[in-house]
Formats: structure tokens, sequence, C-alpha cells
């Protein structure tokens, strides 16, 4: 699972250099509009996987993958997962804090961007931190997994970063940032409970 960390360490390196520049690449924007514009119908077939990412709905989620699997390594993986998603969370952010007035949430920085839910408008979103939870948990739930249901983890943490641009919550750099650092946490977490 290393290699996993090391993926993940890359993606949010790049994330950092391309939420260091001082606006929102139009390429970006293009993505955020693309995703975000989509038919309000996908809201409530999105929303359930979202919750995920939920720091209590996730980390019960995957403590019940490890009673499910009857495995003391996994419950103790995913709750150092949402642990540490905080402190990932914070670290990045105090890093990043140069950058906080452009990486504002969608409702600030984009024009006409559609706010769903409970969406909050403004504030830091740079990284995701739904993102981040959910890459982490499935990362540690991945490797102790039956190989016919492996794809389930990946494709949750898809929907989960495809759900956050869509509802307003998060710009493509953010959940990118997100899913690098949940990829180095998940990746460590599975490396030292193998």
């Amino acid at each position: 699972m290393i290699w996993v960390a090391i993926a993940g360490f890359a993606l949010l390196v790049g994330s950092v250099a391309g939420a260091s520049m001082g606006e929102i690449h139009p390429l970006e924007q293009r993505a955020f509009h693309l995703v975000n514009g989509l038919p309000n119908w996908l809201y409530w077939p999105l929303w359930l996987p979202m919750q995920l990412g939920n720091l209590v709905v996730g980390t019960l989620a995957g403590l019940g993958l490890a009673v499910w699997f009857g495995d003391l390594a996994m419950a103790v993986g995913v709750v150092s997962a949402a642990a540490l998603k905080l402190l990932a969370e914070r670290v990045v952010r105090k890093r990043t804090a140069q950058y906080i007035e452009v990486r504002q949430r969608p409702g600030t920085s984009e024009r006409g961007a559609i706010l769903r839910g409970d969406v909050p408008a403004s504030g830091p979103s740079f990284p995701s931190g739904h993102v981040i939870l959910v890459a982490a948990v499935a990362c540690v739930v991945l490797g102790r997994m039956p190989e016919s249901v492996v794809w389930i983890p990946f494709t949750l943490t898809a929907l989960v970063i495809v759900a956050r641009v869509y509802v307003g919550a998060h710009n493509p750099l953010d959940v990118l940032a997100g899913l690098g650092a949940g990829l180095i946490l998940g990746g460590l977490l599975g490396q030292w409970l193998v």
C-alpha cells in the first residue's frame, strides 16, 4: 500500500501547485461547471454515497465493515483514518493559507455556481475533507476485503468526488487534493495494518 501513499503525495503536491495560482484556472472552471451543471435529478442518487465523506457516517460505515468481517485491525485503521483526516485537513489548509482567498467555496469563487442541499456559499474549500475521509477509509478496508468486492470502495470514493463538485461544495482541485491526502493516509495506514 506504500505505492498508494506515494501516488497520493504526487496528487496532493500537484493539486497544491495548481491551487497556488492567483486565480482558478479556466480549465478548472470549465470542469466545475460541467459537473455542477448536471441535471438536478442526480441530487438524490449522489446524496447518499456523498454522506460517506461525513466524519460520523464514514467512520460508522467503516466500523460496520470491520464488525462484518470481524477485523479488529480494520476497526483501528478506520478510527485512525478519521482522526488523521482532521489533522491532514488542518495541515493542508495551514500550508496553503496564502491561497485561501482564491480557494473559497464555489458559491464565492465560481460565477453561476449551483448550490444544492445545505452547501455553504463561502468558507475555505481546499482540500475537501469529505474526500480525505472516504479515500482514507476506502484504502484501509480495501486491503482486508475479498477481491470480488474491491471495486466498491473505489466506486464510492469516485461518487463522493463527483458529488462534492456537483452540489457546489468544492472546485475540482479541492477534491483532487482531498483524494491525494486521503490516499496518503489510507496507504500508510494500510501498510501499517498488513
